[in-house]
């Protein structure tokens, strides 16, 4: 993958090397009324190109701190979501053991009760 971005990028330099012979022409740029810049043709593109490189990156940058930060906040529902899961497992362990030892306490209790001896009619 690497090789194929270097030829990309060559390509790229080279076609620009010979857009700036082709067009070296001087050129007059306004940018506020009233402020005018005079400057090859070729020299002036590549400078919006570069621009334009700079704000993509620049943007990739936010995006991905973006990214990062609701990846942080995942991580930290996920670690709340384990913790709770870890607490209601240790409740429902202690209720398994409560209703193990209440379901051995009913026998005996139905045992030391006396119970109503019914008549029949």
């Amino acid at each position: 993958m690497r090789q194929i971005n270097f030829v990309i990028m060559f390509v790229m330099c080279l076609a620009l090397v010979l857009f700036g012979l082709e067009n070296s022409q001087p050129t007059e740029i306004r940018i506020i009324s009233g402020v005018e810049l005079q400057a090859p043709l070729c020299v002036i593109l590549m400078l919006s190109m570069g621009l334009g490189a700079l704000l993509a990156w620049v943007i990739n940058v936010w995006m991905g701190l973006q990214a990062m930060l609701l990846e942080r906040r995942g991580l930290k529902t996920i670690r709340h979501q384990e913790a709770q899961i870890k607490t209601l497992e240790k409740d429902l362990q202690e209720y398994k053991v409560e209703l193990q030892v209440q379901r051995r306490l009913i026998p005996a209790a139905v045992e030391a009760s006396p119970t109503p001896v019914s008549e029949a009619p």
